[in-house]
């Protein structure tokens, strides 16, 4: 599923219920440049701070002959490599979309956000019913229920500065990504980009303009247009900037420090008339950006091609703001004629690329004549999350998806598994659950049972003992090959600051499989196929977690490729602020990626004793990543724990959960200890201590080994 479609339909109920050349010439001249606030001021020359961040582009082949995603988008990859660093050895921070994007902008891992189950998840409410949550909704408004009668009146994205005292009672916003630009005067433009826009008319509207406004007025009397005009595109201001003046009060009432006096601009009806008021604005070709309607404004998340996006993105920058966080749509569907997901190779995938590779083609030169360069600006990029192609085999065998030579696919589709009727069929259990729908499904069981109730404990059983026939393959697989409950879920980021999220447990299915849920009497197959959704994610295996991310700009050494950096998605940001010469007012789970930055670009106390922070930044990533190898090792120990056992001796889960419990606070407080020493000499001037410093990486390298010998 891209970013959005998962949860489309919850939306879309909650709505009712209440030529390069001349292509460049032409949309540099409608739309001459606005200087930049003079307010805005950045370290080592950095003019402009670019990031773009794309919904599954593959940087690695999904079919051996056919050439990736990147490889036909030479004119990015080609930028990326020529002038910067590509990390081939970048992963997700599970499970995927929401929780991917959010961690990468904020640098914190999402048990520290509350957004732990990626697009959609559900919640508790005082009587243990379950109830609906979507992950998609404005920074500081409230979790957001399309039922709309939520039980619980706490933030969406809700914060906890220690890990340690995850979940918390405590209802305080997470810190805004954009306020460390603001402060510095820059202007922050958002097109797209997850929770930091309006991302729905339901309880967005009411959040950032309130109840009665005339924004919600419209809401009730057009819908679609209040969509356009409102969702999906943002600024955020410095407060000597003009752009914002006639802007809506920027609230965040919870930010470390104050947040007063800031101004911003939600939808392209604010934000139109700032940078474009002669009229529309318009993607890369010419054309104005409209909803499928006709509305001038927003398209839809899964309309955000590149141009699209970076259209937008190009009018932001030329009228003078000086930050740019853009969305991309995934480039494996159909987004001309809506027939559903591409397999690689199809002809229309490889004109949908070559599409794409245009657009950044056209972006990259109408920049280069604004004067945004690698010289003044830090570009990032990345990838979200990854994913498996689901289908049968491709014909010819051998295609490579070049001219005269198209795959084609009999079957493309994830392989469906109904989830309730599997295990009423093959195991008679009718434990009743909600379920986030997932190759890594989360389960919340009925009535908030502890983790060693015996429905909790027979659950567990049951899904590892499960396995069928994979309709793709015809080989036999598990229903679970991975299971967590809340003693390893911490462990994984998955226990939310709010309890109320938690899951009862988690489980990780195959390559193929999409678990969901469905009639307990299984009237039709249990374990079947379909059609439109081929790409499958969120799950552990490589080809799901294994991202890429790229980085040019002043202070990036040209590397090329690189694939001996492990990285995820929590060092993106601060990387860049450290290389912008800004600073967040909270402690991040992130490190500083200085193996591919200049040493005249970092602080001094970070080079200072640069052998040491790197051996130190390793093993930091090892045990706090959420794909590290800690993580790795519990999750292999958990497993087996929880499939073992019975109703009447349960003495190998007990015994292994209690190992895990002590294993994982003892790598929180390790964790806490690294990241305060590699924080403080990137932001803070504090030197590094060599000793403390080789201390911390022995401590970090005896944890990973418990967790290696636990899991064997």
């Amino acid at each position: 599923m891209g970013k959005r479609r998962s949860i489309a339909t919850i939306t879309a109920i909650a709505a009712t219920g209440i030529g390069l050349a001349a292509a460049v010439t032409g949309s540099a001249s409608a739309v001459p440049n606005r200087p930049a606030s003079a307010g805005c001021q950045l370290a080592n020359g950095v003019k402009h701070v670019i990031e773009i961040q794309f919904d599954n582009v593959h940087l690695t082949r999904d079919n051996p002959n056919v050439a990736s995603d990147l490889e036909q988008m030479p004119q990015l990859l080609n930028f990326l490599k020529s002038n910067g660093t590509v990390m081939a050895d970048t992963h997700d921070v599970l499970v995927h979309t929401a929780t991917n994007f959010i961690s990468n902008q904020t640098g914190l891992y999402p048990d520290r956000t509350a957004v732990t189950q990626s697009n959609s998840g559900s919640y508790y409410g005082p009587d243990g019913k379950t109830h609906t949550d979507v992950s998609f909704a404005y920074w500081n408004a409230p979790l957001y229920d399309p039922a709309g009668n939520s039980t619980n009146t706490g933030y969406n994205m809700r914060y906890t500065a220690d890990r340690a005292n995850v979940p918390n009672t405590s209802n305080v916003n997470v810190p805004a990504p954009w306020v460390p630009y603001t402060r510095a005067g820059c202007d922050v433009g958002e097109v797209g980009m997850s929770n930091t826009v309006l991302e729905n008319i339901n309880i967005d509207i009411p959040t950032v303009f309130g109840a009665g406004s005339p924004q919600q007025q419209e809401v009730t009397q057009n819908p679609a247009k209040a969509t356009a005009d409102f969702v999906g595109f943002a600024v955020h201001c410095g407060q000597s900037s003009g752009l914002c003046a006639n802007g809506q009060t920027d609230a965040l009432p919870d930010e470390p420090g104050g947040y007063s006096g800031y101004k911003a601009l939600f939808g392209n009806s604010s934000v139109q008339p700032a940078t474009s008021p002669s009229g529309p604005i318009n993607d890369l070709n010419g054309a104005p950006i409209t909803d499928p309607i006709g509305n001038p404004g927003f398209p839809g998340f899964d309309s955000m091609t590149p141009n699209v996006s970076l259209g937008y993105a190009a009018n932001l920058l030329e009228h003078g703001v000086q930050v740019a966080n853009v969305y991309v749509s995934d480039a494996h569907t159909d987004h001309h004629n809506g027939t559903g997901d591409f397999g690689p190779g199809e002809q229309g995938y490889e004109q949908q690329l070559h599409e794409y590779d245009t657009a950044f083609g056209q972006f990259l030169t109408r920049l280069a004549h604004d004067g945004i360069t690698p010289a003044n600006t830090l570009f990032a990029l990345a990838d979200d999350e990854g994913d498996h192609f689901s289908g049968s085999d491709p014909s010819p065998a051998g295609c490579t998806g070049e001219v005269g030579n198209y795959c084609t696919y009999t079957t493309k589709s994830e392989v469906n598994v109904n989830l309730p009727g599997l295990l009423a069929t093959a195991k008679g259990n009718t434990t009743p659950f909600a379920i986030h729908s997932d190759p890594a499904p989360a389960l919340w069981l009925t009535g908030n049972p502890s983790r060693t109730d015996p429905a909790a404990r027979q659950l567990a059983r049951d899904m590892a003992s499960t396995s069928f026939t994979n309709p793709l393959t015809g080989a036999t697989d598990q229903l679970a090959y991975q299971l967590a409950d809340p003693v390893e879920e911490k462990i994984l980021h998955f226990v939310s600051s709010d309890a109320t999220r938690t899951p009862t447990l988690t489980a990780f299915a195959g390559e193929d499989e999409y678990v969901t849920s469905g009639a307990a009497n299984c009237s039709k197959p249990c374990v079947f196929t379909s059609s439109r959704f081929a790409w499958n994610h969120g799950g552990i295996w490589p080809d799901h977690q294994n991202i890429w991310s790229g980085y040019v700009g002043p202070g990036i050494s040209a590397r090329g490729v690189d694939h001996s950096t492990w990285t995820d998605q929590v060092d993106t940001r601060p990387t860049l602020l450290a290389l912008a010469g800004l600073h967040d007012d909270y402690a991040g789970d992130g490190r500083v990626l200085v193996e591919i930055t200049s040493s005249s670009a970092l602080p001094p106390a970070l080079r200072a004793h640069r052998d040491a922070v790197l051996k130190l930044g390793r093993a930091y990533k090892q045990l706090l990543g959420a794909s590290g190898q800690f993580a790795q090792d519990t999750l292999a120990a958990s497993t087996r724990a929880l499939a073992s056992g019975s109703a009447s001796n349960d003495r190998t889960y007990t015994s292994t959960s209690a190992a895990l419990a002590v294993l994982g606070a003892a790598r929180d407080r390790v964790a806490d200890q690294i990241g305060a020493v590699l924080l403080g000499a990137a932001f803070h001037g504090q030197p590094v201590d060599q000793r403390r410093a080789t201390a911390l990486t022995v401590e970090a390298q005896l944890l990973l080994a418990g967790a290696r010998a636990l899991a064997h």
